[in-house]
């Protein structure tokens, strides 16, 4: 014998049969039995997921590994046109004013260039590392202090061979040169730390650039880092965007 269910679930008596219009409801619409969609209450978190859901989920987790990955395209395109721009302007002061050396007037407008870029680069690790834990966000920390460390150091150097009267053309190799082995060893750890292979060859590149200026006689020098660098680097962006598409 089946016990009358109007006494635990409904205050009317039997009287839910002709208030449905005649239908009788069973157990599958009521508390305690199943789930409204006829899946016991117990199988409801094991019900398969739907496939537009899925896909929801999936495509939210390819935007978040996106946005935590360092962008080797921007970080070409910015130091590209900083180099460029920046030692193009150094060359043509130089050979305007008829000296071996960058102006006053080329020197800071490469100055300016060249903390832009820098801010740029420091902002844009910033933000992909922002929500990394443990292990990784500790690395950032370190990698953004060492830009610190690095160029405080580059300044000191360049300071001590200025006071030990040396001419306008070694100070100027050397600032170029200390600058760019910096930027370009940093570069190079940034990338062995993330795993980024083209920011670690844009730092080999920049390492070897302003190797090759050095040795040519200045100022000539500025041209070589204008186009072999800022050129190579403009260059090296297009390919990277070029091999994005195709994967």
């Amino acid at each position: 014998m089946i016990a009358p269910r109007t006494a635990a679930w409904f205050p009317d008596d039997a009287t839910q049969d002709d208030e449905d219009g005649g239908r009788a409801v069973d157990d599958t619409q009521r508390p305690g039995g199943v789930h409204p969609e006829g899946i016991p209450e117990d199988d409801v978190d094991d019900a398969p997921l739907d496939p537009r859901a899925g896909l929801a989920i999936v495509a939210a987790q390819q935007r978040r590994v996106r946005e935590s990955e360092i962008d080797d395209r921007l970080l070409f395109g910015v130091w590209g046109v900083a180099w460029l721009v920046g030692y193009a302007v150094q060359w043509r002061t130089a050979v305007s004013s008829g000296t071996r050396t960058s102006t006053g007037q080329g020197g800071l407008a490469f100055a300016i260039i060249a903390l832009v870029a820098l801010a740029i680069t420091l902002v844009h690790i910033t933000v992909a590392s922002r929500g990394v834990a443990g292990v990784s966000k500790q690395a950032g920390a370190m990698f953004g202090i060492a830009w610190s460390i690095g160029f405080t150091g580059q300044g000191l150097i360049v300071a001590g061979v200025a006071r030990a009267d040396a001419s306008p053309e070694v100070i100027a190799i050397v600032a170029n040169g200390a600058a760019c082995l910096v930027v370009g060893l940093l570069y190079m750890a940034g990338g062995a730390v993330w795993r980024q292979r083209a920011l670690f060859f844009i730092g080999a590149w920049m390492i070897a650039t302003a190797a090759a200026a050095s040795l040519v006689p200045m100022p000539g020098g500025y041209l070589v880092m204008s186009l072999a660098g800022g050129g190579g680097l403009l260059a090296g962006a297009v390919i990277t965007e070029i091999y994005r598409r195709r994967a």
